[in-house]
């Protein structure tokens, strides 16, 4: 087994990270608020290109600070008064005056935000034109990855990886190629083993997120916020409905703390791998077992490091965003790993958890974020103990069954293969159906 620790915490400490608000309008936000810096004086005209998945992501979601949904409102609050050094919590240091003339400032200037042709999942174009003044930002690839700056003719960053004609204007079904990352090179079982062997002081830093997740989700249980899943859940177990078990307290805090965030409340998340709702998904139904079942720091610090590294994985064959619900079948399958983890470090138990979830939640579109996303984050939660439970059990989905292979990597393959070939059409139908919905034409 090769000694890969230092890459694994790598991508932890990049992937890792305090987000506020649900992740694509204020990775909006935070184009916007480097473009205007760019600019330095007032914006005279604006276009915004968007990918059609943080599109889709963007529009019906609650923006913190403000009742105001969307796209529109983020791009508005990012050139009123976002600083774009504070990265994917570029919001956090408005006030309600600040927020108020960014409302302002959306009812009475034009914002022209579109969806760019483009198979990248995560591409933003920012253009301003000032009285004197022009400026360009773009972000690509993950959500606070800035690949391009120019202020005037004057190109201030250029990685090479933006390329005008195909992502502003038209792309080629075959022009985006996949790169190849360090996560095509391992597997799932060398990721477990040598998180096993990681020092506690590696990654203490993910014992944060227990605590930052945990907060919203109390907030989510203590107020009605959003649709009340969690709420709802926790008002259930106290008139004997549901039972005061793990599976109940995963769905519960899981669903808590997503209602408060879609919701708009002004408190930060741990995110992972470029969502906030991916950061609730694969760490509060470990939380909820450590709730039941009391950890040492360092196992539940592992089992997250799990838990996230295997969501990673997952993610880099079904893309950074797509149609499936990447809660659905990324991150609560990180969290049935973490589990299973947990309960007795087999790995044909934690193998078993994953092809458990791959033949469940494998078919959960994504719509959107939005408030209906907190009962997508309970089933999610809920399969997610449920697939490591009967893994504990000995009982695993067989090889060639449905979508799952012939071992575990390539049932991940063969999601990743459903979900970025297989449903790009649906991708493009649901946008159709939402902009339908909500009247954007």
């Amino acid at each position: 087994m090769k000694d890969i620790r230092k890459e694994l915490i790598d991508i932890l400490v990049a992937e890792v990270k305090p987000a506020l608000g649900c992740t694509e309008p204020v990775a909006v936000a935070l184009a916007c608020a480097k473009a205007k810096e760019l600019l330095g004086e007032e914006i005279v005209e604006n276009r915004i290109l968007v990918s059609p998945s943080i599109y889709k992501n963007g529009m019906c979601v609650g923006i913190p600070g403000t009742e105001r949904l969307g796209l529109k409102i983020a791009a508005a609050m990012g050139f009123v008064g976002g600083h774009s050094e504070n990265g994917l919590t570029v919001l956090e240091t408005l006030d309600q005056d600040q927020v108020k003339e960014s409302e302002i400032y959306m009812d009475t200037t034009p914002i022209d935000i579109v969806p760019a042709q483009t198979k990248d999942k995560v591409f933003i174009e920012v253009d301003l034109r000032g009285t004197n003044n022009i400026a360009k930002v773009v972000i690509k690839e993950k959500h606070d990855n800035f690949i391009y700056l120019q202020r005037n003719q004057e190109v201030l960053l250029d990685t090479g990886e933006y390329n005008q004609e195909v992502d502003s204007k038209v792309a080629d079904e075959n022009t985006v190629a996949k790169k190849e990352t360090f996560m095509d090179t391992t597997n799932v079982e060398e990721i477990v083993k040598n998180v096993e062997n990681m020092d506690l002081e590696d990654i203490k830093f993910l014992l944060d997120g227990v605590s930052m997740n945990l907060e919203i989700a109390d907030y989510g249980l203590s107020n009605k916020s959003g649709i009340g899943v969690g709420f709802g859940i926790r008002k259930a177990k106290e008139e004997g409905y549901m039972a005061d078990d793990l599976m109940t307290e995963a769905m519960m805090l899981t669903a808590a703390a997503s209602d408060a965030r879609m919701a708009g409340i002004k408190m930060p998340v741990m995110s992972s791998n470029g969502s906030g709702n991916h950061g609730l998904t694969a760490i509060l139904p470990i939380v909820a077992y450590n709730n039941k079942f009391p950890q040492t720091e360092e196992k539940l610090a592992k089992a997250l490091a799990i838990s996230h590294l295997v969501t990673g994985y997952i993610k880099n064959y079904t893309g950074r965003l797509s149609a499936v619900c990447g809660c659905g079948v990324a991150a609560s399958t990180g969290a049935a790993a973490g589990i299973s983890w947990l309960m007795d470090e087999d790995m044909s138990h934690i193998k078993g958890a994953i092809e458990n979830m791959i033949a469940n939640l494998s078919g959960m579109i994504c719509d959107g974020a939005k408030a209906g996303c907190a009962l997508k984050l309970a089933s999610a939660a809920s399969a997610a103990v449920q697939s490591a439970i009967i893994a504990k059990q000995g009982f695993h989905v067989p090889p060639k069954n449905g979508i799952v292979g012939q071992g575990v990597e390539q049932s991940i393959k063969n999601l990743g293969k459903v979900s970025d070939e297989g449903m790009t059409i649906t991708d493009k139908v649901i946008i159709d159906v939402m902009n339908d919905i909500n009247k954007v034409k």
